[in-house]
């Protein structure tokens, strides 16, 4: 859109000589695209800039969703929200009763998006096409008279004597402002965070989050692109268990029950070098006494069939026949000559099979990070550091993260509008 530009040293120029009343946000992704539009809003006198060093804005939000973008979850209760997020739990509790998925649907719908809510709670627009989310923030930033300039890195920051902020910029140039923003995403490397380190804070080391699990078992990838509703996974020793559906891929296993329990996990499966035993309950709504009596019942009332002929609801057939012999029940095998012997070993496959994670797999553009500056260095009634006057965050620069569905971006939208409301309040009160 035209009022995206590339950062140039007359734009350098221009922010020098704007009036005293500045602020500069560094990154343009959700959340600070969603600050620099609340701050400017709020305070429309106020010079409101956002420098992204890449070529594009929102490109996480472009990609995200599979391109439809999960915009937010319909989870309306801030404390059962908050459960959502492995990291960040307490702390945005209170920040969810201020700027929660209602306030994010109502925002979106009064500049013309409407949400959808589908039967997991995921919302996506009704066009399931994230440039309109892209093209409405684009449009609301531009409204809100706030500027924006890509390719515009920002290498160093410093706190002159007089006060504010002072950024070395990756073009030579230099910017001073009252108040900044850091909003560069999640802390794929240490790197992310070193203006935040250079200004007084300390970062938790970042390890990934939501990834899949890489098993090279072959008859569970012979498997792939199955996927059963409701399936529970865990890792013994370790109480990380997770209920949801499963999706068997290429390379392993993949789909919302394997994508929390990384989540929930990221540190102590990082921990274990991602070299882990993972149990599978295919069947957890049942119980291992009422698999047990299904299988009996199946004995009793169809003993000539053949056991890898006759699945147990809900299961696939192509999964049921690859767990029957994975449990050295042989493919010939009729009901009526299924051992007791054979039977447990089929009950105990069908709910608590075993297989080798051997390694993680992610998509790098939709990757996330647990890991960033402390939630205790960062006022979360404003987002502002506690270390540095006139600094604030937002987004997943913070050691915040959410499973899937939507949760990682509410929280964007969540900080990044209490941080662009306390900026705008900042300057109107200072």
């Amino acid at each position: 859109m035209s009022h995206e530009r590339n950062c140039s040293t007359e734009d350098s120029a221009t922010l020098v000589a704007m009036n005293p009343r500045r602020i500069i946000v560094v990154g343009g992704g959700p959340a600070g695209v969603f600050a620099a539009i609340a701050c400017a809003e709020a305070a429309p006198k106020a010079e409101v800039t956002v420098l992204e060093k890449g070529p594009e804005f929102l490109a996480k939000v472009r990609i995200s969703g599979g391109g439809r973008c999960n915009v937010t979850h319909a989870c309306f209760e801030p404390r059962e929200l908050a459960e959502r997020y492995p990291r960040g739990e307490r702390a945005l509790i209170g920040p969810f009763q201020r700027f929660q998925p209602r306030d994010t649907v109502a925002w979106f719908e009064s500049r013309g998006v409407k949400l959808k809510t589908e039967s997991d709670g995921r919302m996506f627009p009704f066009s399931d096409d994230s440039r309109t989310i892209v093209d409405c923030l684009l449009r609301a930033a531009k409204a809100a008279g706030v500027k924006l300039l890509a390719r515009c890195g920002v290498e160093r920051v410093t706190r002159p004597a007089t006060g504010g902020f002072e950024l070395a910029l990756s073009n030579g140039d230099t910017l001073s402002c009252d108040r900044l923003l850091l909003a560069t995403g999640g802390c794929r490397t240490t790197a992310v965070g070193n203006l935040a380190v250079s200004l007084g804070h300390t970062l938790e080391s970042p390890v990934p989050s939501l990834f899949t699990f890489h098993i090279e078992t072959p008859w569970l990838r012979e498997l792939a692109g199955i996927s059963v509703e409701s399936a529970e996974v865990s890792v013994p020793g370790t109480g990380l268990r997770e209920r949801g559906a499963l999706l068997a891929t290429h390379w392993g296993l993949s789909g919302p029950a394997i994508l929390r329990l990384s989540a929930w996990g990221a540190r102590e499966l990082h921990g274990l070098d991602y070299r882990f035993p993972l149990h599978v309950n295919w069947l957890p709504n049942l119980g291992a006494e009422a698999v047990s009596g299904a299988l009996q019942s199946r004995r009793n009332e169809q003993p000539a069939r053949l056991v890898v002929n006759t699945p147990v609801p809900p299961l696939p057939s192509r999964l049921w026949e690859a767990l029957v012999l994975a449990a050295d029940v042989g493919r010939n095998t009729r009901w009526a000559a299924l051992t007791r012997a054979a039977l447990h070993r089929l009950v105990q496959q069908l709910i608590r099979t075993e297989l080798p994670v051997t390694g993680k797999s992610m998509n790098k553009d939709e990757f996330v990070t647990c890991g960033g500056v402390p939630l205790g260095e960062v006022d979360f009634k404003t987002m502002e550091s506690r270390v540095c006057p006139g600094l604030h965050f937002a987004g997943e620069l913070l050691d915040v993260d959410g499973i899937t569905g939507g949760f990682n971006f509410q929280a964007a939208w969540t900080t990044g509008w209490i941080a662009g409301r306390a900026m705008a309040g900042a300057l109107e009160n200072g």
